[in-house]
């Protein structure tokens, strides 16, 4: 029984065409088009973009487009999928992993003196660090999606031909576990940038703790071989209320964005508060969501 229906065995879903990894690959689609939005803003803060700054900004949407046609043929033709969502996906963890060494360039100063080469103050007021690793995060939610899984919950992959990879736990558990590295990662973020005020804001915490909560509920779900519907029903209402923080704080760095009168200027928007950055909260619990939905391919 999949964890959906564990949670609430009388609930009636209706049947779908789409099966959950294909779900699961159009939000890994409109993940790669959103992160190429929100580099854009936030590289449009010098005033200029560098070359090597386009590059994810470019490969966002071709990267999108790619794994949206992956996901739609992959039950009729999964071998064309594989071959188109293998080297995008490839492409986006190599993006995630530059953009990181980049970031974390501007947060050394490889000639100062031995002790004074990195520093806390340094690390926060530097580009985000493990905000480009995002690409490389879609990239493993893109691997385990399109990979099949035969038997159901076996941990058994389908990579190429006759090539099996062979996992210590099912696909759906490691599905909670990737989403419980990308919530870390998240909360980290938020951490980090949330840090530039000195929490002087007492909301600030909320994400925090939400941070803290869907990392370690998603985790543990992750390393139970058999959860009970209780533990499904925790981690669906965590998912939930991670979801509901992320939503709740677009509304409030796009209120401390506006002027005291209420009044939209765009440059406050472009150096103040993110907005779309606490939707990376709501976006990893969707996924999160997605992931509790039945593993049999539609058809089946």
């Amino acid at each position: 029984m999949y964890h959906l229906a564990l949670a609430f065995p009388r609930l009636k879903l209706p049947k779908n065409r789409l099966s959950r990894d294909q779900f699961m690959m159009l939000m890994i689609a409109f993940n790669e088009l959103m992160l190429a939005v929100e580099i854009y803003v936030a590289h449009s803060t010098s005033g200029t973009i560098v070359p090597r700054e386009w590059i994810p900004i470019i490969f966002g949407p071709i990267a999108a487009f790619l794994l949206l046609v992956a996901g739609l043929i992959s039950l009729r033709h999964r071998n064309l999928a594989v071959q188109i969502a293998i080297p995008t996906l490839f492409v986006s963890l190599v993006v995630g992993l530059l953009g990181a060494y980049f970031h974390f360039s501007r947060a050394v100063i490889p000639f100062a003196p031995l002790g004074s080469r990195m520093s806390v103050p340094l690390f926060i007021w530097a580009p985000p660090i493990l905000a480009p690793l995002t690409f490389a995060l879609v990239a493993l939610f893109g691997f385990s999606a399109i990979w099949k899984e035969t038997p159901v919950d076996s941990g058994d992959l389908v990579l190429f031909g006759n090539i099996h990879l062979s996992l210590p736990f099912s696909k759906t558990r490691g599905y909670y576990l990737l989403v419980s590295l990308g919530l870390l990662a998240t909360l980290i973020s938020s951490v980090l940038d949330h840090a530039r005020t000195n929490y002087s804001n007492p909301w600030l915490w909320v994400p925090t703790a939400a941070g803290i909560l869907g990392t370690m509920v998603a985790f543990l779900l992750g390393l139970s071989e058999t959860p009970s519907s209780t533990d499904v029903r925790i981690y669906l209402g965590t998912m939930i209320l991670v979801i509901l923080v992320g939503i709740t704080g677009v509304v409030l760095h796009l209120l401390a964005n506006l002027t005291s009168e209420g009044v939209f200027i765009v440059e406050r928007f472009l150096r103040g508060a993110p907005i779309l950055a606490p939707l990376l909260y709501a976006d990893l619990a969707s996924i999160g969501l997605l992931a509790a939905l039945n593993p049999v391919e539609a058809g089946r």
